[in-house]
């Protein structure tokens, strides 16, 4: 009996030193992992590529501007109206990431409109074009550190939300972006803005009345609603615009949410003017992107309005 004691007393400290053994080798394994993710961006080396495309820029052009607008899918006409004081295309600009995507230029447009000095982005680029997030909101910060304080996003998006129509504007007033990584995971730039940012008034409330106020002058339909942002590029499912319409979103796109993250981060103002090019999955029967770029050429007109009306009312 004793010696059945002794044995199993033996397998008891046994098995408790190998699962220590365990534990100690799953903690220093979770330790390695988080050392790893944590040197997977580094604040420095980005905070320096950001002020190395500043000097670029100021290379070829010593425009400082007030207000950047970024000109998403389909709605880059609107720069082809413009007087330009320098253009510089994304490429040309070593650091700064390149748009892919049928319907987004890439180029810096630097121009005096409506009596403000405004940066246009002529297209953006995407999570889904195998970018970092960090990556995607990069020219947004490489403007506001050229001096710009305010950014007006323009994106074309799918209505969840059935009382709206295609052709119609939707002013952001609320987002949902716990389906994108956040631009702000990693080490935090202090130059930049605070490691903690409050999203509670992410969208300029006097920038969306204004633009009420020129969308009911030129009799222009538009909202007021909350974005989700989602990865694509496929477009979502029937099932899946269910749960966003359950959680209280009214449009949904593959963008712009995590630049206004970026920027709140950064202490702009922020204003969003999303394009409705068409319904979600399950509200129409096919969707797909030569209709979005179609719908948005065909609201090229209204958004015109929409933009020149704000920026004429707009204080810098």
């Amino acid at each position: 009996m004793k010696r059945i004691l002794a044995l199993l007393s033996a397998l008891l400290i046994a098995a408790s030193f190998v699962s220590c053994n365990t534990a100690n080798k799953s903690a220093d394994t979770d330790k390695a992992q988080a050392e790893e993710v944590v040197t997977d961006f580094d604040a420095d080396t980005y905070y320096t590529r950001l002020t190395e495309c500043v000097r670029q820029i100021k290379e070829k052009t010593d425009f400082v501007p007030d207000i950047v607008l970024v000109l998403g899918s389909g709605l880059g006409d609107f720069a082809d109206s413009v007087k330009v004081v320098a253009e510089i295309p994304y490429g040309e600009i070593k650091g700064f990431p390149v748009s892919t995507v049928s319907g987004h230029d890439g180029t810096l447009i630097f121009c005096e409109l409506e009596g403000k000095k405004v940066a246009i982005m002529n297209g953006r680029v995407h999570y889904y074009e195998g970018y970092d997030m960090q990556d995607v909101v990069l020219p947004l910060r490489v403007l506001h550190l050229l001096g710009a304080q305010t950014v007006i996003l323009t994106n074309a998006v799918g209505a969840i939300n059935t009382d709206y129509h295609v052709g119609d504007f939707v002013l952001n007033i609320d987002h949902i972006s716990s389906f994108v990584p956040s631009p702000l995971i990693g080490e935090n730039i202090d130059e930049l803005g605070d490691r903690f940012t409050d999203m509670s008034k992410v969208y300029d409330e006097e920038l969306i009345s204004a633009t009420e106020k020129i969308a009911e002058k030129e009799n222009i339909a538009t909202h007021r609603g909350v974005m989700v942002q989602v990865t694509g590029p496929q477009y979502e499912t029937p099932t899946e615009i269910r749960m966003y319409r359950s959680l209280g979103a009214d449009t949904v796109g593959m963008s712009t949410v995590v630049e206004a993250i970026a920027a709140k981060h950064m202490g702009m103002r922020v204003c969003c003017i999303s394009c409705i090019t068409n319904m979600a999955a399950g509200l129409q029967e096919t969707i797909s992107h030569d209709e979005v770029k179609s719908s948005s050429d065909n609201s090229a007109g209204n958004f015109s309005k929409l933009i020149t009306g704000l920026l004429k009312e707009m204080t810098v």
